[in-house]
């Protein structure tokens, strides 16, 4: 039985750097026994069927495959589908993404932030942020731009977990792929 998966690298194609072209990884996850790999914009989103029913090991196969084709291993985040469905569900900022879908923040987390500094968080956060975390995801609301945003800049600090972030309209795209 297949398990349909998302996979989240972190860091490719960003600024020149760790350059991964989408058809050299939809065959690395084909040589790993995938089906169907199908990619999403060029900065590591990839949906795709695996007998594998572990995200760890899915990801940890994919970090080594990239590693070994192109000498740097990023940080990759599975998700089942049905995480990805949670994640969708439990977002708090609902209203917001369909008003504005570049306003809303998925950050999945390497695993539960039992050390946040939401303190620290709130404390740089503007007036028009805010921001909410579950066990594998931090969401942020920054209506007036990631790139402005102090919480985006210093969320894998103040929550003491490596993350990799996608936007509402990313998430909503890769779970019409998984679908």
């Amino acid at each position: 039985m297949m398990t349909t998966w998302i996979a989240l690298l972190r860091g490719i194609n960003v600024g020149g750097k760790n350059i991964v072209p989408m058809k050299t990884l939809r065959d690395l996850l084909t040589g790993l026994g995938c089906e169907n790999v199908r990619t999403y914009i060029q900065s590591g989103n990839c949906v795709f069927q695996s007998r594998h029913r572990n995200a760890d090991a899915v990801a940890r196969d994919t970090a080594r495959a990239i590693d070994t084709e192109f000498g740097f291993s990023p940080p990759v985040f599975c998700l089942s589908q049905t995480n990805l469905e949670r994640a969708l569900a439990e977002n708090p900022y609902r209203e917001a993404a369909a008003a504005d879908p570049k306003s809303v923040h998925f950050y999945f987390l390497s695993e539960p932030a039992a050390e946040a500094d939401l303190a620290g968080l709130t404390a740089i956060k503007d007036s028009s942020e805010d921001y909410a975390l579950t066990d594998r995801v931090f969401y942020l609301l920054a209506p007036n731009g990631i790139g402005r945003s102090k919480v985006a800049a210093r969320a894998d600090a103040k929550l003491g977990v490596v993350t990799t972030a996608r936007n509402y309209r990313t998430v909503l795209k890769l779970r019409e792929l998984a679908r």
